[in-house]
């Protein structure tokens, strides 16, 4: 007799020959035969508290592996919790696959127990979404989701899976060889000429990458290439785009540049489309993207057509690779590739004196140098930063050579599942996350989750019993008389972790900030230090 298994035991094993190792999940009824499954495939099951937060993991762990997440839910509203969440990593492009259970085939139109429409809905949310149409097919349905993530500029990708095909018994066969990656595409070799031509005719050149070429795994890229043509290579991830304070005074530099080669970055509204007067009106512009869509929304946002004097599609590390090598070693002048670091690297001289303060609440400023102690000190770091005003402080004072924010979706409340991930893609590192009390709100009880799975992250909070961004909004807007609706209690955030078994302590002058921080990395246990910061603006670096 041929030995038969079920379909969730297929889509196990393949996930697992994959090399998946975590599944990011929370339960529900149409995926326990999954659970059940990944006990045999040895597949480590992250047990959540919001099915958001297991697509956030999923976003981190793509974006510090390069190898797509695995986030699983339950159908219906497990789905619909899971959604807002495929934005952040889409704008992020951040690999990641999420598996949603799914009403039985049979039942379909018959309002079956929690039937929704579930492909439809997550399609504009990423890459690719369809739902499974038979058991023996799950092996393939995950071997193209996890292909489709990587392929191209990486996204999220989604696939439903109906109960009754998880739980149908199929004959067990061999399975078929994985499929391979499609090749990368390369610049054609007049394309990279001409835009080579270009570079060397600029005076005042800059290379900006979006996010798939920022982070750690790829400064090689960007140095390279910044090496052989002596002109800035500048990563962008932030939604505050030419007004990012972890950028220092990038904008002042923008505007004087004379030809901006856009690599997998996206002329959007973070580079106010590329128009003055973010933009020298005369600068010019040249788009390398893996996707058609981005050189045609491209073309539509320059507002003179001529401005854009080249559009490609290629991969943007080969790309790299063959202008790196085209480069011209009679290039020697520097000048320009001086300023824009000095640029880069400017900070307000007033923020020394802030961060000297002893009066309470602390300012953000103080609250970033003692981090960046933390940071120096360690081996091994991964900075998490959300985004709000807090987080554009701590953004522009702490540097790590593993950072992970919020990116340009300008979502909040993604720190805390982040940090969970960076612990489990880098256990011996220092894993700290920065993060408001606003977006703390989000997903608190993933102190949970961290404490059952062992996962000892460091969260700083910054408390201004506000949301903050919003009410800068109110002020500058509307007036300060009629700010409404954005306050908050100044909480006891350290306590709650203290309730859900972590360690918890509050900072409200920032002496006491170095000891609470000491004592939370002591611990060994998931911490929180809840700080009582002074309630500012984020800041706009200017020089």
């Amino acid at each position: 007799m041929t030995e038969t298994l079920r379909g969730a035991d297929l889509l196990a094993r393949t996930l697992a020959r994959a090399g998946t190792r975590y599944l990011f999940s929370l339960s529900g009824n149409h995926v326990m035969s999954i659970y059940d499954a990944a006990l045999e495939a040895d597949l480590d099951i992250i047990h959540v508290r919001h099915e958001g937060a297991a697509v956030h993991m999923a976003d981190a762990w793509g974006r510090l592996t390069g190898e797509p997440g695995v986030a699983l839910v339950t159908g219906g509203p497990g789905h619909a919790n899971a959604l807002g969440a495929l934005y952040t990593a889409a704008a992020s492009d951040s690999p990641l696959v999420l598996l949603s259970g799914h009403a039985p085939t049979h039942q379909l139109g018959m309002d079956a127990f929690q039937e929704m429409r579930q492909a439809d809905i997550a399609a504009p949310l990423v890459k690719a979404a369809w739902t499974a149409a038979s058991a023996a097919g799950l092996g393939e349905d995950i071997a193209r989701a996890l292909r489709i993530a990587r392929a191209g500029r990486p996204g999220p990708v989604h696939v439903s899976l109906p109960c009754d095909l998880l739980e149908a018994r199929i004959p067990h066969l061999p399975q078929p060889a994985a499929e391979a990656d499609l090749p990368p595409v390369p610049l054609e070799a007049a394309v990279a000429a001409a835009i080579a031509e270009q570079l060397h005719a600029a005076k005042r050149a800059l290379v900006l990458t979006g996010p798939m070429l920022c982070g750690e795994r790829h400064r090689g890229v960007r140095e390279a290439l910044a090496r052989a043509w002596r002109i800035p290579v500048i990563g962008m991830e932030s939604p505050r785009g030419v007004n990012d304070p972890a950028l220092g005074a990038l904008a002042e530099v923008l505007r004087a540049a004379d030809l901006v080669v856009l690599l997998a970055k996206k002329l959007d509204f973070t580079l106010r489309f590329g128009r003055s007067p973010a933009f020298a009106a005369d600068c010019r512009f040249i788009v390398v993207d893996p996707e058609a869509a981005t050189l045609e929304r491209a073309a539509r946002a320059a507002a003179d057509p001529a401005r854009l004097t080249l559009a490609a599609i290629a991969d943007p590390f080969r790309a790299a690779a063959q202008l790196s090598a085209l480069a011209s070693a009679q290039r020697t002048d520097s000048t320009w590739a001086d300023e824009v670091e000095a640029a880069l690297g400017y900070r307000p001289p007033q923020w020394d004196e802030a961060g000297k303060r002893s009066a309470a609440p602390v300012h953000p400023v103080e609250v970033g140098r003692a981090v960046q102690q933390l940071v120096n000190e360690a081996s091994q770091s991964v900075v998490v930063i959300d985004g709000g005003e807090f987080g554009q402080w701590a953004q522009a004072c702490v540097e790590a050579p593993l950072r992970l924010i919020n990116g340009p979706a300008g979502s909040i409340g993604s720190a805390l599942p982040f940090a969970l991930a960076a612990k489990l893609a880098r256990p011996q590192a220092q894993v700290i996350a920065l993060l408001g009390d606003g977006t703390f709100g989000f997903h608190m009880a993933e102190f949970d989750t961290a404490v059952r799975h062992a996962l000892p992250i460091l969260a700083v909070v910054g408390n201004d019993a506000c949301w903050n961004a919003e009410h800068q909004i109110q002020i500058d807007s509307f007036g300060r008389d009629r700010a409404v609706g954005c306050e908050l209690l100044p909480s006891r955030y350290d306590q709650a972790v203290a309730g859900l078994g972590g360690f918890g302590q509050l900072v409200r002058h920032a002496a006491e900030l170095r000891p609470a921080l000491e004592a939370a990395r002591a611990s060994g246990r998931p911490a929180c230090v809840n700080v009582m910061v002074e309630r500012l603006a984020a800041p706009i670096v200017s020089r």
